[in-house]
């Protein structure tokens, strides 16, 4: 710590503004609690007197404010500080700390409680945390199976270096949101001005050269081998490394129906797509490239594949049940093991490599003309069907630089499958449970204000969204969104798996299907209109395309457009 002068005043509020200047925090994403008085005066203050601090984000949700933060956090790789209310916000936004958690993304989320509950000294904190706010062994302990760490700062004086601990924890791997409760009177304490240090972006790890050449000989003996990867796009140059590394060595790469973002051009020539069963018999070795869950079930075992583990964290502490098969691991930074690996593509055997390039182009061919073959069927469709949404989506995009942030379940695989992302950064599932996409989508608008960015979701995760207040922030902080909504009035996934379960029984008898039917609700892009945002509600073809065109205008010109899209399936 450095000392500083104390200025008049400065008190917790003032000691967790400073700590969030010294993460290097660009934004406060807050829903607002009455604990948060000392901070606001810190700001205001600071704002009055022209001193540096993060920009404060006012949202009217905590789904919205953790959201928010994943999304920027995404596309810059960096902590942000997230403020809720004391519990029972805590546990409102719980579900996106998660969310955040899953995603690998770094933040420091707090909120807070009373210690006193009015029998001590100084300010009286307020009866409601007496009556109703406050639980038993404090919030932090509420945080714990959802957060990468989660203390509570005692002190004021300890409160700087407690967020910033929280912060280097939250950043390194596997990054994930750390959690800080601050008691409201350490927030209303006299702060002595003491700062913590600025933290710096943290080291890399490295796989020893003697670690990378047996890897790289077990690459140069296999015949078929095939990348896997989840979430290697994640990682700051993961994208750029894993194309050179599969080039490299001419191997496959293999996106499976649980990775969390872009990681490979899906129009490259090696993309494999996204199923892994046809290699599970016929691969010799499998590299498993930030893969958490490859194989489903986990005891599907590969039957004759060497598997290779690369990843900095293979054994990732938030996975319950996590099976690899691992034969070997190559740990530490997954881009720098990735280039390792592609300089090492020598020796090669020609007639192999020639073998598997030649299936690997007819396996892309095939695939090229399944797509086009899906594409014109879903064109002459009556009504309109899922993959016309997502080629148009494709069309429109193109030369955009967009992004796609995808909360849909029955209609995932076709968004992947027909948008076709190819860039870096260009496609993101949102993580956890459903009702996060908006506020995730503004986040990633946030980060990349020069982008388009396009929140595709279907009826059932919209209805789930807090979508009053992330309109409320969409306008707020000027971050238009295209939200084109796969509107297929029912909830699928839970009627698919009803069917399955039960394909003979009584549902299926007299049609009662419980726990599905969407069609009583009104028009979902009308929810948009009171904000003066673009609406369309689309149910024919024809209509499609022009209706996205307008609606990308829209955002263009500065307003988020909501697209209603009531498809056949």
């Amino acid at each position: 710590m450095t000392d500083t002068t104390n200025t008049p005043g400065a008190d917790g509020g003032d000691a967790l503004v400073t700590a969030f200047n010294a993460v290097g925090a660009d934004y406060i994403f807050c829903s607002s609690g009455s604990e948060w008085a000392p901070v606001w005066e810190s700001l205001a203050r600071r704002h009055r007197d022209g001193l540096p601090c993060p920009q404060y984000l006012d949202l009217t949700h905590e789904t919205v404010a953790v959201g928010m933060a994943t999304g920027y956090g995404l596309v810059k790789r960096r902590p942000q500080g997230v403020l809720l209310h004391a519990a029972p916000g805590l546990l409102q936004g719980s579900m996106a700390v998660h969310g955040a958690l899953l995603a690998g993304v770094p933040m420091v989320v707090s909120s807070s409680e009373s210690t006193t509950y009015g029998d001590g000294p100084g300010q009286d904190p307020g009866g409601q945390w007496y009556r109703n706010l406050s639980v038993v062994g404090g919030p932090h302990q509420i945080a714990q199976p959802f957060t990468k760490w989660s203390n509570e700062a005692a002190s004021v004086h300890t409160l700087p270096t407690m967020v910033t601990r929280a912060a280097e924890l939250a950043w390194r791997a596997p990054a994930g949101p750390a959690y800080l409760n601050v008691p409201l009177e350490i927030l209303l304490e006299e702060w002595d001005g003491r700062e913590a240090k600025p933290i710096v972006r943290p080291g890399s790890t490295h796989s020893s050269p003697e670690e990378v050449e047996p890897v790289a000989q077990l690459i140069r003996e296999a015949t078929n081998p095939v990348i896997v990867t989840e979430t290697a796009g994640r990682e700051a140059g993961g994208f750029e490394a894993l194309v050179a590394f599969a080039e490299a060595w001419n191997i496959p790469v293999v996106e499976p129906d649980s990775a969390v973002c872009g990681n490979f051009p899906r129009t490259h020539p090696l993309h494999a797509g996204s199923d892994i069963g046809p290699w599970m018999d016929e691969a010799d070795l499998i590299l498993l490239v930030n893969c958490r869950a490859p194989f489903y079930p986990p005891s599907r075992r590969p039957s004759k594949a060497t598997v290779v583990v690369i990843d900095e964290v293979p054994q990732r502490p938030h996975v319950v049940y996590q099976v690899l098969f691992a034969d070997a691991y190559l740990e530490g930074n997954v881009a720098n093991t990735l280039r390792q690996l592609a300089k090492r593509a020598k020796e090669l055997d020609e007639v192999s490599v020639a073998v598997r390039r030649a299936a690997q182009e007819q396996r892309h061919a095939d695939e090229q003309a399944a797509i086009v073959a899906a594409e014109a069927k879903a064109a002459q469709t009556e009504g309109v069907d899922p993959v016309l949404v997502a080629a148009t989506l494709r069309n429109l995009l193109d030369g955009r630089g967009g992004i796609v942030v995808d909360e849909t379940i029955t209609h995932s695989r076709v968004v992947k499958r027909h948008v076709q992302t190819a860039d870096p950064d260009s496609y993101f599932y949102v993580q956890g449970g459903l009702g996060q996409g908006i506020a995730v989508a503004l986040g990633v608008k946030l980060a990349a204000r020069d982008r388009p960015v396009v929140l595709t979701i279907g009826d059932g995760a919209f209805t789930y969204n807090p979508v009053i207040p992330s309109y409320d922030a969409s306008n707020a902080y000027e971050l238009p969104l295209l939200i084109v909504v796969f509107n297929n009035r029912v909830y699928k996934s839970m009627n698919l798996n009803h069917r399955r379960f039960y394909p003979e029984g009584a549902a299926a008898d007299t049609g009662e299907w419980l726990g599905t039917d969407l069609h009583r609700l009104p028009r979902l892009a009308a929810f948009a209109e009171p904000f003066g945002m673009h609406t369309e509600t689309v149910d024919a073809p024809e209509a499609l395309a022009p209706a996205l065109e307008r609606a990308l205008k829209a955002v263009a010109e500065g307003t988020t457009a909501v697209v209603d899209v009531l498809v056949t399936r």
